[in-house]
């Protein structure tokens, strides 16, 4: 018996079929942000709760995105945007948009209570986070992020979903499955 592992299915090494078959998992979209004196945001989908206690959360960002570096300022902001915020979505994810602080310029932000970090207005929900510890993650680093605050404004509206490359609604009126 070998313990080295056998060379990976052609399919995984296949950038485009691997992203296409992940995206078959339906993500809700975010827009991660820093502040300080040169504030960043980028879009994001990689963002999951972990602990309850305590409160943590985590993003996971390339290692040539600009946030990876903006992220030493140790506090990030995650706002978890509404079905009618796709062009905020796309705003974000522009490597075109302008960089500081003028790629908020015509975005309606607030800043975060704890921090001042910017906060995408209409959201969903806001979370701010300080920087806890950070992981390998191959070509990403795997960011954990302490909760110093969270709002959940009431809106009504529908989160913004991202599935098989596109964005998506979740249709309202849809209702709970239950085991």
């Amino acid at each position: 018996m070998s313990s080295d592992p056998a060379p990976p299915p052609p399919e995984m090494t296949d950038p485009r079929r691997l992203r296409r078959v992940l995206g078959t998992f339906a993500t809700g979209v975010t827009v991660v942000t820093t502040g300080g004196a040169t504030p960043h945001g980028m879009t994001a989908n990689s963002f999951t709760s972990v602990s309850l206690d305590p409160p943590l959360v985590l993003i996971c960002v390339g290692r040539t995105a600009i946030l990876h570096r903006r992220l030493a300022v140790g506090f990030f902001g995650v706002s978890v945007l509404a079905s009618h915020q796709q062009a905020v979505a796309r705003h974000f994810a522009d490597f075109s948009r302008p960089m500081g602080a003028a790629q908020f310029d015509g975005i309606d932000c607030e800043p975060g209570r704890v921090t001042g970090i910017p906060l995408i207005s209409g959201a969903l929900a806001h979370f701010e986070c300080e920087l806890w510890k950070s992981y390998d993650g191959g070509d990403h680093t795997i960011f954990l992020g302490r909760l110093l605050s969270i709002d959940r404004p009431e809106s009504g509206d529908a989160a913004l979903l991202f599935y098989q490359g596109r964005f998506h609604q979740l249709q309202p009126g849809w209702s709970e499955v239950t085991a």
